[in-house]
C-alpha cells in the first residue's frame, strides 16, 4: 500500500490544472485521478493521468485520502461542497467572502456526520490574506487592517462575469487604489469605503444577439462581486480576449497600521506579487491537503478554515525538523 497521500481532483478548469501540477512537486503525494462533469476522454490534461466522470466519484471513496474541489464559488462549490464532503476529506477555495459563514455551516453537518474533514475557502484571499489579517489584529490591537487587491485577473470574479446571460467569455481585473496604499503604508489610518480602495474592469465577449446594456448591467449590480465598485465593462472579440487577456497575474497587500504606545507607529505589510492566480491558489490548496489528511487521521472531523491549521501541518517536515531547521 502507497505511503502517499493519494489526492483526487474534482473539476479540471484553470484550477485543477494547477492542482495537478502542484501535486507533482509535493514528493508526499500522488494523484489518483480527475474527475469531471465533461466526458472524461475529452480531457486535455497537462500531464498523464486517470480521469473519470464526477458520477464515479462514489465507487472510489476508499481511493482517495482527500478529494480537491476545483468548481466556481458562484454556482458550483455550494452544490458540490456539501454532497462531496459526506464521502471525502475535501479542500476547497469558496471565495464569496460575504457568504463564508452559511457555506461553512451547510458542509460542516455532513462532514461530521460522515466522519470527514473539509477545509473550505482556502487559497490566498480567503486564505493566506485572512490569516495575516487575524495576526496584525492580534498583534497590534490598537490598529486598522486594510486588504488591497491586484492589479490581477480575479478568478472567481471572471467566472461570475462569464455566467451572465449573454456573455461568450470575459475577464475580470481588480485595480487596486495607490493612493490609498500609500496612505496606510505611511500609518495614517484613513477611513476608505470599499469604493475608495479598489476599482473592477471587465473585458467581455458578447454571445451573438447579446444586448450590450442588459449585460452590463447585470454585472455592475451583481451582489457579492460589482455592486459596492465602480466597474468599467468592456466589451472586446475573442481574439482580442485571448491575445491581450489570456495571462492570470494577482496579488495584493495586507496592511496592519497600528500605535503599541502613543509615541510608537507600527506597520505590518504581506504582499503577493503572483505570476500565475490558478497555480498560486492550486498550490495551497495541495498544501492543506497535507493538513486534512493529518487533521483526520487525528480525529479531527466537521468543516475547517485556515484558522483551525496549525502551520506545522502544511509541511512535509516533521515537527522536529521545522524545529531544527526553521524556528
Amino acid at each position: 500500500m502507497s505511503s502517499k497521500i493519494r489526492i483526487g481532483i474534482a473539476g479540471y478548469g484553470n484550477l485543477g490544472r494547477g492542482v495537478q501540477a502542484a501535486i507533482s512537486k509535493n514528493q508526499d503525494m500522488e494523484l489518483v485521478g480527475v474527475y469531471s462533469r465533461r466526458d472524461p476522454q475529452s480531457l486535455e490534461l497537462a500531464q498523464p493521468a486517470a480521469r473519470y466522470s464526477v458520477d464515479d466519484l462514489a465507487k472510489h471513496v476508499d481511493d482517495i485520502d482527500v478529494l480537491i474541489l476545483c468548481g466556481g464559488s458562484k454556482s458550483d462549490l455550494p452544490e458540490q461542497g456539501p454532497q462531496l464532503a459526506a464521502l471525502f476529506n475535501t479542500v476547497d477555495s469558496f471565495d464569496t467572502h460575504a457568504r463564508i459563514p452559511e457555506y461553512y455551516e451547510s458542509v460542516d453537518a455532513p462532514a461530521k456526520a460522515a466522519g470527514k474533514t473539509a477545509l473550505i475557502s482556502a487559497g490566498w484571499d480567503p486564505g493566506m490574506f485572512s490569516i495575516n489579517r487575524v495576526y496584525g489584529e492580534a498583534l497590534l490591537p490598537d490598529g486598522e487592517t486594510y486588504t488591497f487587491w491586484g492589479r490581477g485577473l480575479s478568478q472567481g470574479h471572471s467566472d461570475a462575469v462569464r455566467r451572465v446571460p449573454g456573455v461568450a467569455a470575459g475577464v475580470q481585473y481588480t485595480i487596486p487604489s495607490q493612493e490609498a496604499i500609500e496612505q496606510v503604508r505611511a500609518g495614517l489610518r484613513p477611513s476608505l469605503s470599499t469604493r475608495e480602495k479598489h476599482q473592477r474592469e471587465c473585458f467581455v465577449v458578447l454571445e451573438n444577439g447579446a444586448d450590450e446594456n442588459n449585460v452590463r448591467q447585470e454585472i455592475v449590480s451583481m451582489e457579492h462581486y460589482f455592486d459596492q465598485y465602480d466597474t468599467t465593462v468592456h466589451f472586446v472579440d475573442a481574439q482580442t480576449l485571448a491575445t491581450e487577456h489570456s495571462d492570470m497575474p494577482h496579488g495584493g497587500f495586507v496592511i496592519r497600521s497600528g500605535n503599541t504606545s502613543d509615541s510608537q507607529k507600527q506597520v505590518i505589510e504581506y504582499s503577493l506579487a503572483l505570476g500565475s492566480n490558478p497555480e498560486f491558489t492550486s498550490s495551497v490548496l495541495v498544501a492543506y491537503a497535507r493538513a486534512v489528511h493529518r487533521m483526520n487521521r487525528a480525529g479531527i472531523t466537521g468543516a475547517q478554515t485556515v484558522f483551525d491549521v496549525a502551520p506545522g501541518l502544511l509541511s512535509p517536515r516533521s515537527a522536529a525538523q521545522l524545529r531544527a531547521d526553521m524556528l
